[in-house]
């Protein structure tokens, strides 16, 4: 886990919680979504990494870019972050929000890389079997990689299948080396 992750974890919990009271998790998730943008934008970057800009006056400039796209409670957090010297994490946690919100929802994301195009049956016999795994929702995304030779990658959450050719290649080259 990484340093960022970790930082960002708090702010991203005590904002999913605000969310979750407040019935408004769709809300919330748009709001992130808009600062995270805000925040990796390479103008803005450079204004927040300018040391001669207090915290104040990088907050004041961040909610008035924001303007519109969220109300007092994203000013809130968007003061506490720049009080505490963390605009910085915004993308992160926007990130680690969406993955409390997935599982909250009792959905998951999962990410299929085959060597060839799925058609539409073998798509949903996928989200079929993974959602009797993992016992959620899933929404699929798919891509192609020929370096896979055959086979597929799957990647939901914690979850890695690879049934890949090139996968198992290399499995056996372990094996063999022993």
């Amino acid at each position: 886990m990484s340093e960022q992750t970790t930082a960002a974890r708090p702010y991203a919990k005590a904002v999913f919680e605000v969310a979750r009271e407040a019935g408004k998790l769709a809300d919330w998730s748009e709001r992130l979504a808009f600062m995270s943008a805000v925040a990796r934008d390479p103008d803005m970057r450079g204004f927040l990494d300018n040391p001669r800009i207090t915290r104040e006056a990088r907050a004041q400039a961040f909610i008035e870019v924001c303007e519109g796209h969220i109300d007092d409670h994203g000013r809130n957090i968007l003061r506490l972050l720049a009080e505490n010297g963390r605009l910085a994490l915004l993308p992160e946690i926007a990130v680690l929000f969406e993955e409390m919100k997935a599982e909250a929802e009792k959905r998951v994301e999962a990410r299929v890389v085959t060597a060839r195009d799925l058609d539409a049956k073998q798509k949903e016999g996928i989200a079929r079997a993974l959602k009797k795994r993992l016992g959620c929702e899933v929404e699929l995304t798919c891509e192609v990689d020929d370096s896979l030779i055959g086979g597929a990658v799957i990647r939901a959450g914690d979850l890695v299948i690879d049934g890949s050719v090139r996968g198992r290649l290399g499995r056996l080259a372990s094996s063999l080396s022993r």
